[in-house]
């Protein structure tokens, strides 16, 4: 573990400037949580500790060319860029070819039109800490830090909850939609047996949540 705190440390300094400016939930702090989540995760799943954690705290730079641009961006699309900065701290190369895996494929759901392509456990792992980070209170949080940066409504009544295949390149017409869409889905999306019994404790704070918020959007205080 310290040589991977070493690691993060030194890419830490290095990928800090590229995210302060961020107000969508896609900050340097998401990371280290999500760095944090898939190190508890490794400790009782396995898997290549040092992968896992430089994907886990790599694997959203690819919101820093979507910021920009204001157009969404893959994260397949932010390998080249990771790979300078890994090459730049000298990472092995058999490392990091397993973290530009698990960054190009960390966003698959059970519910999108691919599902999920891959299984080994390091990209697994990271897949399930950046989905915990996007449940309970933080997560509410970042949803509406998001639709706040990119205009997106609080809750637009009059449209329907029936999105049934969820594109990551495609916002809802409100955030409360995306609760239904993604957010609420997340619990059953993830991998590991560890993952799963955090998301029950996360996901019944969604679902205390939305039932309070529809009681004071109508009036009943």
């Amino acid at each position: 573990m310290d040589n991977v705190k070493a690691v993060i440390d030194r890419l830490e300094k290095e990928i800090e400037p590229l995210f302060m400016s961020d107000s969508s939930g896609h900050d340097i702090f998401h990371l280290k949580r999500v760095f944090h989540s898939a190190m508890n995760l490794q400790k009782k799943e396995g898997g290549d500790m040092m992968a896992i954690g430089v994907a886990a705290f790599l694997h959203d730079l690819h919101s820093v060319v979507q910021n920009k641009s204001g157009k969404y961006c893959s994260p397949k699309e932010s390998l080249p860029k990771i790979k300078e900065i890994l090459m730049k701290i000298e990472l092995p190369e058999d490392k990091i070819k397993r973290v530009l895996h698990c960054v190009e494929f960390h966003e698959e759901y059970n519910f999108s039109s691919d599902g999920k392509t891959v299984d080994d456990i390091e990209t697994l792992i990271v897949q399930d800490a950046d989905n915990l980070d996007a449940l309970g209170a933080v997560g509410i949080a970042r949803a509406f830090m998001y639709g706040g940066v990119n205009n997106i409504p609080m809750w637009t009544p009059k449209i329907p909850f029936g999105r049934k295949i969820f594109d990551e390149g495609k916002n809802d017409p409100s955030e409360i939609h995306h609760f239904y869409s993604k957010l609420l889905k997340l619990k059953d999306n993830m991998n590991t047996k560890t993952a799963k019994k955090i998301a029950l404790k996360k996901h019944k704070f969604l679902e205390i949540y939305l039932k309070e918020f529809f009681m004071e959007w109508n009036g009943k205080l």
